[in-house]
C-alpha cells in the first residue's frame, strides 16, 4: 500500500474535522498555512508519542525501585504490604483501592501485589517524594530507590520530587493531545535521565540511548516565531 502524498489531503476538511481550536495555535505559529500548521500539528503528535516512551520507560524503573525499598521498609515493621501501613491521605488509600479492584477484575490473586503496583499511576508515585512525606516515608525507605542522588536527602528528595514534577506535567499534556512543541523536551529529557542515574547508571545509559526525543528535536518544523 502507497503512502499518501501530503499534498493530497484536504487540509481545510481537516481542520474542520479536528476543530478549529485545536489547529488555530499552530496557524498562528506558521502565518495561517495550513500544510505548515498540520506539519508542526503532525511532529507535536510524534513528540509527544517519544515523550510517552521515554516516560514509559522511566515509570517501570522508578516504580520498582521505590516499591523495593517499601517493601524492605514495611519489612522491618513485620508487615509483607507496605499498602497496609504507609501513611497515604484518602487520595492515595483511594488509588490503591482501585488498582487492587481493577486487578481483581482481571483475575489476578491478591497476593499478586506486583500487579498492584503496575496499576498505581506515576502520579501516585510522585505524590510520594512531596514534603508532605518526608519524615514518614522518604528518610526511612525511599531515599534509599535513589542511591545515587545527593548526599543530603532534604536536598536529594527535593530534586527527585522536581523532575518527578516536570515529567508528571508533560507526561499528562502529551497523553491529553496537547501541545508541547514549544518545550524544552531536551530538558525533559534529562530530568528522565537524571533520574533513572540516581537508581541506576544501567537503566539512565539505556533510557537515554532508546528516547528518540533527540532525533525528534532535530526535525521539528520551522515556524514563523
Amino acid at each position: 500500500m502507497s503512502t499518501p502524498n501530503p499534498d493530497q489531503f484536504n487540509f481545510v476538511a481537516l481542520r474542520r474535522i479536528l476543530s478549529e481550536a485545536r489547529l488555530l495555535p499552530y496557524e498562528d505559529l506558521t502565518g495561517g498555512n495550513l500544510a505548515d500548521a498540520f506539519a508542526l500539528y503532525e511532529w507535536n503528535m510524534e513528540a509527544s508519542a517519544g515523550l510517552l516512551i521515554t516516560t514509559g520507560m522511566l515509570e517501570i524503573v522508578v516504580r520498582n525501585a521505590m516499591d523495593a525499598q517499601l517493601v524492605a521498609w514495611a519489612s522491618t515493621k513485620g508487615h509483607e504490604d507496605w499498602f497496609e501501613i504507609a501513611p497515604l491521605d484518602p487520595k492515595g488509600r483511594k488509588d490503591v483501592e482501585k488498582a487492587r479492584r481493577r486487578t481483581s477484575r482481571r483475575g489476578a490473586s491478591d497476593c499478586e501485589r506486583g500487579r498492584v503496583v503496575a496499576e498505581l499511576s506515576f502520579g501516585f508515585w510522585r505524590y510520594l517524594t512531596t514534603s508532605r512525606r518526608h519524615a514518614s516515608l522518604w528518610v526511612p525507605a525511599l531515599a534509599a530507590a535513589f542511591p545515587n542522588g545527593a548526599a543530603n536527602l532534604t536536598l536529594r528528595r527535593i530534586e527527585v520530587d522536581s523532575r518527578m514534577d516536570r515529567l508528571l506535567f508533560v507526561r499528562n499534556r502529551a497523553a491529553h493531545h496537547e501541545p508541547i512543541h514549544r518545550r524544552d523536551l531536551l530538558r525533559d529529557l534529562d530530568a528522565a535521565i537524571d533520574l533513572a542515574r540516581w537508581i541506576s547508571p544501567d537503566a539512565a545509559n539505556w533510557i537515554n540511548a532508546k528516547s528518540p526525543l533527540r532525533s525528534l528535536v532535530q526535525t521539528r518544523p520551522s515556524a514563523n516565531t
